[in-house]
């Protein structure tokens, strides 16, 4: 897009198009990045100060995850502000491809990753490591989008192109339980229900798909061992306060020592080594003890602002007849929002023990990556709908002043036709006149010839 797009003239019609109240006009959501930079910059004050005594044990250097975390939001916003440049249409014709690609990172990881507390979730490329189920999530909900735009039809009138997608999904779920990863596949579950129901499924189909995802889910807690712990712990976590409940317990105890403003930033105790996975998975649990219910509310606030302004732009996207963007933007919110809920219910007690990231917020590259180029994503929609109207905007005034200066040209035409046609009308008069004048002066010459001539007689 051409800079000059966003000229001065065009904000003219922009304000004109508002009746006339003075408008700046932005090529993109201002308020939007704010808020993902806002919970970035929280998230890397609290990293810092729940990393601290964990780091200086095992690295000793207090500052050893502060600083990759800080790396990791250099990077997170070169991948947002790359994303940015990429034209939605791209995403819309390569969904299927980008689908592929996520399958592959998923097989990869099963060959040739690298396990890490039982769990075989990470990719190594040289000093970079990938958790390959973060980008697999984004590619499937690019994918998802696409088959609603191509298929939504059958999606809306007949099981078959309601299932269709399912099956893909089920590709996906049974790679990731292989790592085990059940988290995620209950956040892609979650969202593909959530954005099935908002393209217009059937009821009984959303209910139904609901429904047999919900017993999956339970047929796979009551058959692993660790996770019926889970379940276990959750519900009572004070009868092994100091075995299976012992990470809930702590979290509590921090939630209950925060209050209403907390005990200062720093001052937390359930970071020094209490709490286990404090700077990641139980990050909201620090900022309570520290900054306390006020601290809490106001992240999750900034996430609901955030999770708000994807839903109405996968809104004003479908009034826009921009069908991908807004599943798209849909999908973004829904995810953002049921991840935030998980991890915060786990680390508060209400969820049994899961580890979800907290979105732009927890310490982890992948995920913090891949959530901050989905933010990109949504600014690029929001870019595209915004240039999109400004455009139309322009053509239709150029339309309007050509018309405009036809109008004027003819206007201008007529009124020459006008001055030529009274010109000619003078000259016309004139020299009738003057044919007039001739003949009085010839009439006058006649008159006194003739009493010259009387007068000689």
């Amino acid at each position: 897009m051409n800079v000059s797009t966003f000229s001065t003239p065009l904000r003219a019609l922009f304000a004109q198009r508002h009746d006339g109240v003075p408008a700046k006009v932005r090529p993109y959501d201002v308020s939007l990045i704010l808020l993902a930079l806002s919970l970035l910059s929280i998230g890397l004050i609290i990293v810092t100060s729940a990393s601290m005594p964990v780091a200086a044990r095992l690295f000793d250097n207090p500052f050893y995850f502060a600083i990759r975390h800080g790396i990791y939001i250099v990077l997170a916003i070169g991948a947002s502000l790359t994303v940015m440049q990429i034209p939605m249409q791209w995403w819309r014709m390569s969904n299927a491809w980008l689908l592929l690609l996520g399958l592959g990172l998923l097989i990869a990881v099963l060959v040739v990753g690298r396990s890490v507390n039982g769990s075989t979730r990470w990719l190594a490329i040289g000093p970079i490591t990938i958790q390959a189920a973060e980008p697999a999530k984004l590619f499937f909900f690019c994918y998802l989008a696409g088959y609603l735009v191509r298929r939504y039809e059958e999606v809306t009138e007949n099981i078959k192109g309601f299932l269709k997608p399912l099956v893909v999904f089920f590709a996906f779920a049974v790679l990731l339980l292989m790592q085990p990863d059940l988290g995620t596949v209950v956040v892609m579950l979650c969202t593909t229900i959530g954005l099935l129901f908002l393209a217009g499924a059937k009821l009984w189909q959303f209910f139904g798909l609901a429904f047999t995802g919900g017993l999956a889910v339970t047929f796979l807690i009551m058959f692993e061992e660790y996770r019926m712990k889970r379940i276990t712990s959750f519900l009572d976590p004070w009868a092994d306060p100091f075995g299976s409940g012992y990470q809930l317990t702590q979290s509590l105890m921090a939630y209950g020592r925060g209050n209403v403003f907390g005990q200062g930033l720093g001052n937390s105790l359930q970071k020094l080594e209490y709490l286990p996975e404090a700077h990641t998975d139980f990050i909201m649990a620090i900022l309570a003890e520290e900054l306390g219910f006020a601290g809490v509310a106001t992240v999750l606030v900034l996430m609901l602002c955030i999770v708000l302004k994807a839903m109405k732009m996968g809104s004003k996207a479908l009034q826009h007849d921009r069908p991908f963007d807004a599943y798209l933007a849909y999908s973004i919110g829904i995810w953002f929002s049921f991840q935030t809920a998980v991890n915060v219910g786990a680390s508060a007690g209400i969820l049994p023990t899961k580890g979800l990231t907290f979105p732009l917020l927890s310490y982890g590259g992948s995920s913090l990556i891949i959530m901050a180029a989905a933010v990109g994503l949504l600014v690029r929609i929001d870019f595209e709908m915004r240039v999109e109207g400004i455009q139309a905007i322009d053509k239709s005034s150029k339309a309007s002043r050509s018309s405009k200066s036809k109008t004027q040209a003819k206007s201008a035409g007529s009124a020459g036709k006008k001055k030529v046609s009274s010109v000619l009308d003078d000259v016309a008069y004139a020299v009738v006149d003057g044919a007039e004048d001739g003949n009085d002066i010839n009439e006058n010459r006649e008159a006194a010839s003739n009493v010259r001539g009387d007068a000689h007689v």
